[in-house]
């Protein structure tokens, strides 16, 4: 449906079937039509594309609420006259709807970065590892897990965002390692060509170098969805975050023989 046709369906709502439905008030819309709106244009100023004139371009999250909101109402109020091919489409359309939702969430997520001020502290990258790890492990308390974290990894940086970029490389080494008989993560600290380098080592699933390129870049995947679950978004996070502190990043691995990501806080 194109957003020239779902807006004439507003237009003309008071024509539907369900026009009037006390759980789709206009004044409810309006504000989250407006919401969404002003949600788009952030991202195209970061992303440094147009803003679209309508809701169909990089800033079409009205369009999509607005489909989401049509497709609830038929399937609330009309899900039980359609048959189960009928029903099998509007789920596949919310479950998509709810897909590209999250993505916008996650490419905002990742513009706040980048505004977000820098405040340097001491920030012991070993405890902030365990404390990561911990709560992963108290999600899936019976996986077997062999953890090996150095003491002492003592750096300047910002805390807040250290934070986030530990929770996606720790998270995704015990992702990638899910299918693997025992979960094993390390963070050392190693001294490449004099610098100081942190990493965060695992035996799980690993990827073809030949697609490194790719790793660091927004909704860029090397697994399946169906194997292993995320936006896409995490590693561009931690690559922004570690630029910001001056570092760099950067990875290692082989097919099945996990990955080894490395890292400098200057």
């Amino acid at each position: 449906m194109s957003s020239a046709t779902t807006f004439a369906l507003l237009a003309n709502a008071t024509s539907l079937p369900w026009a009037g439905v006390p759980e789709w008030p206009v004044a409810e819309f309006v504000r989250a039509t407006s919401a969404e709106l002003a949600r788009g244009a952030r991202l195209c100023a970061w992303f440094g594309v147009p803003e679209p004139s309508t809701p169909s371009g990089p800033g079409g999250g009205a369009t999509i609420r607005l489909v989401e909101g049509f497709v609830r109402i038929l399937k609330e109020d009309y899900g039980r006259v359609l048959d189960r091919i009928g029903n099998d489409h509007t789920d596949r359309i919310l479950a998509a709807a709810a897909r590209m939702n999250s993505m916008i969430d996650s490419l905002l997520a990742l513009s706040r970065l980048q505004s977000q001020p820098l405040k340097r502290q001491p920030v012991d990258l070993s405890q902030l590892t365990r404390y990561v790890l911990e709560d992963l492990r108290s999600n899936d308390p019976e996986r077997e897990a062999d953890i090996h974290i150095e003491p002492g990894l003592v750096i300047q940086g910002d805390p807040t965002l250290l934070r986030i970029a530990i929770e996606n490389l720790v998270g995704n080494a015990w992702k990638y390692s899910s299918q693997s008989p025992t979960t094993r993560i390390e963070l050392r600290r190693e001294t490449l060509a004099g610098t100081a380098t942190f990493v965060i080592a695992d035996a799980g699933a690993g990827f073809d170098m030949r697609f490194a390129d790719r790793l660091f870049g927004v909704f860029q995947r090397l697994h399946s969805a169906k194997d292993f679950q995320g936006t896409g978004v995490g590693l561009a996070s931690v690559r922004r975050i570690i630029r910001r502190h001056g570092g760099d990043i950067w990875a290692e691995s082989e097919v099945g023989k996990g990955a080894r990501f490395y890292f400098t806080i200057p």
